[in-house]
């Protein structure tokens, strides 16, 4: 497990910096490839093109959600797909389940195969890699931050010109972003609503043929985002851990699914609570005995926005 960051490698992640991120990896190669595929995520994979990639949810046939991949064409009929690390099984296992007459074939890179580098803050970044070698340069749609990720086999001995930081540094500003994780945020009892609009923007087509798990999706779009709970953050006057609960006025409204300390927000925590438990609103945390902690106050998504910076963006530039 990450040791805590210290706050300033936080602050500067955000200025600019990279980290690394831990993402298992699945090979999808095949003739049917793209057909199977888009039969299965939310993303359009007929828009994109060799090297680029997409978010996407991956439902369940009830609509709920089971996962937030990615997916990067390599060809006409070679993708990847990338996940939170030690979530490739689980997702591999969903998409052979539906793998019937279709000539594709899934495999699970193994560990130490593949590196994926997160890049953020208005900086720019030059790349060296082995000549020859398919590194992907995938812009991240983290709320409020601008950033890349890098994507790429083990084997191109990828490497970067900017500062480095530990990935408990970009663990916090994932918390201060509002990103979820398979797990914490996102369970089987998730419905992509509740993460927000920036979420399904970055996920869903909604002009692409259907795929598993649509109808929810696209019954809660059309009307309008109502969902029934928010992932939202509570900043917290004493330091907070994942499993504590939040009440108002003495009921439980919510658990806190991550938990971080911003060095400039102090102890965060997310927690999915009832839409009528808006920003603003005072509540107490309790540890996993029920004991109170202290108090905080529910924050709107992203606690820090960045984007505005200079009207700056990342660029990527390949080294020779």
């Amino acid at each position: 497990m990450p040791h805590a960051p210290e706050p300033r490698d936080a602050v500067a992640l955000r200025a600019g910096g990279a980290a690394p991120l831990e993402r298992d990896v699945i090979r999808v190669v095949g003739p049917d490839a793209e057909r199977y595929l888009q039969g299965q995520l939310s993303a359009d994979l007929g828009q994109l093109a060799p090297e680029e990639g997409a978010w996407s949810l991956l439902l369940e046939p009830t609509g709920k959600l089971g996962w937030w991949v990615r997916v990067s064409r390599f060809a006409a009929d070679e993708f990847v797909i990338d996940v939170d690390a030690g979530r490739g099984p689980e997702v591999l296992a969903r998409l052979q389940r539906f793998l019937l007459r279709t000539d594709a074939t899934l495999t699970l890179a193994e560990p130490g195969e593949w590196v994926c580098i997160a890049v953020r803050g208005p900086i720019q970044v030059e790349l060296d890699h082995v000549s020859g070698a398919t590194v992907l340069t995938l812009p991240s749609p983290w709320p409020g931050l601008i950033g890349w990720d890098i994507l790429a086999p083990t084997s191109a001995h990828v490497s970067i010109d900017t500062p480095m930081f530990d990935a408990s540094a970009l663990e916090v500003v994932r918390v201060e972003c509002g990103v979820p994780r398979i797990g914490a945020e996102i369970t089987d009892g998730t419905i992509p609503a509740e993460v927000g609009q920036w979420f399904i923007d970055a996920s869903v087509s909604f002009t692409k043929g259907c795929y598993t798990g649509q109808e929810l999706v696209a019954r809660i779009d059309s009307r309008g985002g109502n969902a029934p709970r928010r992932l939202r953050a509570v900043a917290a006057e004493s330091s907070v851990a994942v499993g504590d609960t939040v009440s108002v006025d003495g009921e439980i409204m919510g658990t806190l699914s991550s938990a971080a300390v911003s060095p400039t927000r102090g102890p965060l925590g997310l927690s999915m609570l009832p839409r009528s438990v808006e920003p603003g609103v005072a509540v107490t945390v309790h540890d996993g005995a029920g004991v109170a902690k202290g108090t905080g106050v529910v924050t709107e998504l992203p606690v820090i926005d960045d984007l505005g910076v200079d009207g700056s963006v990342v660029s990527v530039e390949f080294g020779a």
